[in-house]
């Protein structure tokens, strides 16, 4: 294994979640949960479907620069995705399989930010929430994800 693939494949620890919502409908409020099943289909109680965008994950990191990019408070309910993690560098999992609580998810994709960022956060939500977004997972494994559970790379 070359330095690089080898320091590409580490990572400093584990991740962690640190807050998870779902949505009944497209444009329904977020119910904050403690944890929840992960089906083929996405999550439990949550409006997505099975495929490459089955679960949406956003960085806990983040959250702090879009707030500061937008100038109000960019709360996880607000920014509408599923899984907010800490400790772990998602966009370096892009195209990899991660282990959380029984769960296997594959990282497929960036989430861009929707139109509803104008609505929640002000004009200059969207632009607040480019490349900071989150990302989309389809579901390799179901199992059962809670708060707290440790975001894990799987080796490949």
């Amino acid at each position: 294994m070359s330095d690089l693939r080898a320091m590409m494949a580490r990572q400093v620890r584990d991740g962690r979640v640190d807050w998870i919502g779902l949505r009944s409908a497209r444009r329904a409020d977020i119910r904050a949960v403690d944890g929840v099943d992960v089906t083929e289909d996405g999550l439990a109680g949550d409006h997505g479907h099975a495929g490459k965008r089955a679960v949406t994950l956003i960085q806990a990191e983040h959250l702090p620069v879009i707030t500061a990019l937008c100038g109000t408070q960019a709360a996880p309910e607000r920014l509408r995705r599923n899984l907010v993690v800490s400790g772990i560098n998602l966009a370096s999992l892009r195209g990899r399989d991660v282990r959380i609580g029984t769960a296997v998810l594959h990282l497929t994709g960036p989430c861009p930010p929707c139109s509803r960022m104008e609505e929640e956060l002000g004009p200059g939500g969207y632009q607040a929430v480019r490349h900071h977004g989150g990302w989309y997972a389809q579901v390799v494994t179901p199992g059962a994800v809670a708060v707290g559970d440790a975001v894990l790379p799987v080796a490949a």
